[in-house]
C-alpha cells in the first residue's frame, strides 16, 4: 500500500546541478531518465567528477503528453555542459517536501495531499514540481522512494 510521510516545509538551499532538459510523453519517461541518467553519469566521468546527491526530474508542466522536464543530479559546484548536457540549480527558497513510498503510478495521490496541504497553510506552488529518487526500478513497487518537493511562496 502506498504511504506518504509528514509533509513540512523545507529552507532549501541553491543546488547546482546537470541536466538534460527535454520533452516527452509520460510513457517513454522510464526509457528517456535510464538513457539521460547514463549520458550524465558517462560525462561526469569524462571531466573527473561526481554527483552530489540522488536523481531528480523537474517538472516544467504536468501535461502527460507533452511533459517539459529536466533529468539530472547535483553536483558540488557549478560545471560546464557538453551539448544537451547542461549546467543548472534547484533554486534556493522555501519548498514544501514529501517522502512517497509505493509505485509510481500513486504519485498523483501524494501530489494532491501536497497540494492541499500547501493550501491549507497558506502558500502557492512558486516553481517547478521535483522528484528525487532514492532508488529504482530494480526494487519492486511497494519499496519504491520518491520524495517530492514543490517551491512555494506565502500567499
Amino acid at each position: 500500500m502506498p504511504r506518504i510521510t509528514d509533509i513540512m516545509l523545507l529552507e532549501q538551499p541553491e543546488v547546482p546541478t546537470l541536466v538534460v532538459r527535454t520533452r516527452t510523453r509520460v510513457q517513454d519517461m522510464p526509457l528517456l531518465i535510464g538513457k539521460s541518467y547514463g549520458r550524465i553519469a558517462a560525462y561526469l566521468g569524462e571531466i573527473g567528477r561526481h554527483m552530489a546527491g540522488i536523481p531528480f526530474v523537474a517538472y516544467h508542466n504536468m501535461d502527460m503528453q507533452d511533459l517539459d522536464v529536466e533529468l539530472g543530479f547535483p553536483v558540488a559546484a557549478r560545471l560546464p555542459g557538453k551539448g544537451d548536457i547542461q549546467p543548472g540549480t534547484i533554486p534556493a527558497g522555501l519548498t514544501v517536501v514529501c517522502l512517497y513510498q509505493g509505485a509510481y503510478s500513486g504519485l498523483q495521490g501524494a501530489y494532491a495531499e501536497m497540494a492541499a496541504w500547501i493550501q491549507e497553510h497558506g502558500y502557492v506552488p512558486s516553481g517547478v514540481a521535483y522528484e528525487f529518487y532514492f532508488n529504482g526500478p530494480e526494487f519492486s513497487e511497494q519499496l519504491l522512494l520518491t520524495q517530492i518537493a514543490f517551491p512555494v511562496s506565502k500567499n
